[in-house]
């Protein structure tokens, strides 16, 4: 599975597990959408 230019959503992305993926994600060159509950972290 090609890791890059790729667009991903993660839920509950602002802390924890989805944080770190997001970044890793990110790293990789791909697009990453955030989605969490307390918007002042997003």
């Amino acid at each position: 599975m090609e890791m890059k230019s790729n667009t991903i959503l993660i839920t509950g992305g602002t802390s924890g597990i989805g944080l770190a993926l997001a970044k890793r994600f990110l790293a990789h060159g791909n697009t990453v959408i955030v989605c969490g509950r307390t918007q002042s972290k997003l």
